[in-house]
C-alpha cells in the first residue's frame, strides 16, 4: 500500500491528469444502476494521495500554491460529472435536428461547470491539509461545504451529490433522516478517503478508526430504523389504494399532431381503467406521470367529460399537465408545469404548479442575450415556462394531503417547505423519456427514494417511461414497473414515519459535522493527531 501511494503521489504531467480524471470516474459505480459504493474508497483514496502530491513552487502566492489542488479536485471532478451526468446529452437528441450542436455542451460543458465545485473542495482541504488523519477531515471539510454550496449556487444542481454513493440500499439510506443527505456527504467523504492513510500510515489509527466507527454506527442505524414497527396510517383516515400509470409515451410522439396527442390521452385512460390485478381492491386514487395530458385542459372540456366518463364518483385522478394563465388583453399567456386532482365527477378540485425550472430545458436565463444567439428551451412552450412563487399542498377529499413534487424538484432537500411536515405522502410526477434508456432514470428514482427516508414519508411515483414505484417512508418499494415497461399497478399507501427530526434539526447536525472535522483538521494542522499511529 505505502509503494502504491509513493507512486501515485509521484505522478506527474499527462498521467496525473489522467488518473485523476479516472479516480472520479470510479466513483460513479457507487451510483445507481450500479450501486458498488466500494468505488467510492478507491476513488477517494487516489484523489487524497493525488492531493498529497499537488505540489507547488517553494515561492508561490497563495493561489498559486492552492492551484494544483484545484487542478487535481477539478480533473476529478469532470471525470465523476462526465461519467455520472453524459446521459443529459441524450434529452437533445429527441430533437436532434435542432439541438444535436448543443451534445458537446451537455456532455462536457456541464460537468466541467460542476467539477469548479470540486476543484474549490480540494482547494479549500489543502489550506488546512496534514500529513496524517487530519487531510482526510479537511476532505470532508471541503467536499461538505462545497455540495452545500452546489445545492443552490446558480439555481443549484446537487444530482450524485457524494452520499448518495453511500447509499445504494434502504439499509444504507436511514441516516439521512437524522443527519440529511449533506450530512450523510460530509461524513461519507471521510469514511471513503480513510484507506489512503494505509498508504503513509500516519494517522492510521485514529482514521481508520474514526471511519469504522462511522460506517458501523451507518449500518446500525439503518438495521435499527427498519425494524422498528410500523405507525398506522393515519387515526381518522384509512389507508388508500394508489393505482400509478406507466404509459411509456415515446418524447417523439409528444410533440406530433393532435390525432397522436388524443391516442396518447386515451392511453392514459384506458390503463387506468384496467381491473385491479389479483383480485385486488380498486384504487382510490390514480396517478398520471408529468405532461401527461398533452393539451391545455382547461381550454378542452370534452376531456374533463372523458374523465368522469372513466372515473367512479369517488375516484381522484392526479395528473401532470401544462396550465396556462390568461394576463389580459395584449399579453401572451404564462404556462405553468402543473399537476391536477381532478374528482369523479370531471372537477378539477386542486392544482400545484411546479417552483424550481429547469434551465433551458424549461427556461432560458438571459432570455434576452442568449435568444439573441439562437438558444433557446429544449421543451417547446412558447415563451418557456414560468415558475410559481409557492407550492400548493394537495388535499384530497379524504382528507389524504399530498407533497407535490414534479420531475427534479425531488432532488433539492433544501427546497421543501413547512407544508412537507402535514403531508401523508410526497408525489414525484416525472417524464424521464427525454433520458432513454440511461443511468438517469435510475438516479433520479434513488434521489427521490432518499427525499423519503429524509421527511419520513411514503413516496408516490409516476414516470411516464419509468421507473415508477411507491415506496415507504423508509425507501423501502412496495411496487413498481421497470423502466421503459408500459402498464400501472396498486398498492395501498403505507404510513409516514413521523419524529421529531425536521429541517431545523437535520441543518443543525450538518453544521455540527462540519465544525467537527473542521475541528480535526486543525488540529492536525498543528501536528497533534499526526503523532498517534
Amino acid at each position: 500500500m505505502e509503494w502504491l501511494a509513493g507512486r501515485v503521489i509521484l505522478v506527474w504531467g499527462f498521467k496525473r491528469a489522467l488518473l485523476a480524471i479516472l479516480a472520479g470516474a470510479i466513483g460513479v459505480l457507487a451510483l445507481p444502476p450500479f450501486g458498488f459504493f466500494a468505488a467510492m474508497f478507491i476513488s477517494f483514496t487516489l484523489l487524497v494521495w493525488l492531493i498529497d502530491g499537488a505540489a507547488a513552487a517553494p515561492d508561490s502566492g497563495l493561489l498559486g500554491r492552492l492551484w494544483p489542488a484545484f487542478a487535481t479536485g477539478w480533473l476529478f471532478g469532470f471525470g465523476y460529472f462526465v461519467a455520472g451526468l453524459w446521459w443529459v446529452g441524450h434529452a437533445l437528441l429527441v430533437d436532434a435536428d435542432q439541438f444535436a450542436w448543443a451534445l458537446p455542451l451537455a456532455i462536457l460543458g456541464l460537468p466541467a461547470g460542476l467539477a469548479i465545485f470540486y476543484g474549490l473542495a480540494a482547494a479549500l482541504a489543502r489550506l488546512v491539509w496534514s500529513d496524517g488523519m487530519g487531510r482526510i477531515a479537511a476532505l470532508a471539510l471541503g467536499f461538505g461545504l462545497l455540495e452545500w454550496l452546489r445545492t443552490f449556487i446558480f439555481t443549484g444542481f446537487p444530482w450524485n451529490a457524494i452520499g448518495y454513493g453511500m447509499m445504494p440500499t434502504p439499509l444504507m439510506m436511514q441516516s439521512a433522516h437524522l443527519i440529511g443527505m449533506l450530512g450523510v456527504t460530509a461524513l461519507a467523504v471521510f469514511v471513503f478517503a480513510a484507506p489512503a492513510l494505509l498508504g503513509t500510515r500516519q494517522g492510521a489509527v485514529p482514521g481508520i478508526g474514526l471511519a469504522v466507527i462511522l460506517f458501523a454506527a451507518h449500518l446500525g442505524y439503518g438495521y435499527y430504523a427498519l425494524h422498528q414497527p410500523e405507525p398506522p396510517f393515519a387515526p381518522d383516515r384509512k389507508a388508500p389504494v394508489v393505482r400509478v400509470v406507466q404509459p411509456a409515451i415515446d418524447q417523439e410522439a409528444k410533440q406530433d399532431t393532435d390525432a397522436d396527442r388524443s391516442a396518447i390521452f386515451e392511453k392514459h385512460l384506458a390503463l387506468s381503467v384496467q381491473p385491479p390485478k389479483d383480485g385486488g381492491k380498486r384504487p382510490d386514487i390514480i396517478v398520471w406521470p408529468e405532461t401527461s395530458i398533452p393539451f391545455i385542459l382547461t381550454d378542452n372540456q370534452d376531456a374533463l367529460t372523458r374523465i368522469a366518463d372513466v372515473l367512479d364518483d369517488d375516484q381522484i385522478l392526479i395528473a401532470g399537465a401544462v396550465r396556462s394563465e390568461d394576463m389580459g388583453p395584449g399579453s401572451p399567456p404564462r404556462y405553468y408545469n402543473s399537476v391536477y386532482v381532478i374528482d369523479g365527477r370531471g372537477q378539477i378540485i386542486g392544482a400545484s404548479d411546479k417552483v424550481h425550472l429547469v434551465p433551458f430545458g424549461e427556461y432560458v436565463p438571459f432570455e434576452g442575450i442568449l435568444k439573441n444567439l439562437g438558444i433557446q428551451n429544449v421543451v417547446e412552450m412558447p415563451g418557456g415556462f414560468s415558475a410559481s412563487a409557492t407550492r400548493s399542498l394537495l388535499t384530497l377529499p379524504s382528507g389524504i394531503r399530498l407533497y407535490p413534487l414534479i420531475c427534479y424538484e425531488i432532488i433539492f432537500p433544501s427546497e421543501m417547505t413547512a407544508d412537507i411536515y402535514k403531508a401523508d405522502a410526497i408525489l414525484n410526477v416525472t417524464n424521464d423519456a427525454w433520458f432513454g434508456d440511461t443511468p438517469g432514470p435510475y438516479q433520479h428514482l434513488q434521489q427521490a427514494r432518499v427525499r423519503a427516508v429524509e421527511y419520513g414519508l411514503p413516496l408516490i411515483r409516476s414516470a411516464n417511461s419509468g421507473i415508477s414505484v411507491i415506496a415507504d417512508a423508509h425507501g423501502r418499494v412496495i411496487s413498481g414497473i421497470d423502466l421503459n415497461a408500459q402498464g400501472y399497478f396498486d398498492a395501498t399507501l403505507s404510513s409516514a414515519t413521523r419524529s421529531d427530526i425536521d429541517d431545523r434539526v437535520r441543518k443543525m447536525y450538518f453544521w455540527l459535522i462540519i465544525g467537527g472535522v473542521a475541528l480535526i483538521a486543525l488540529i492536525s494542522r498543528m501536528g497533534f493527531i499526526s503523532r498517534v499511529n
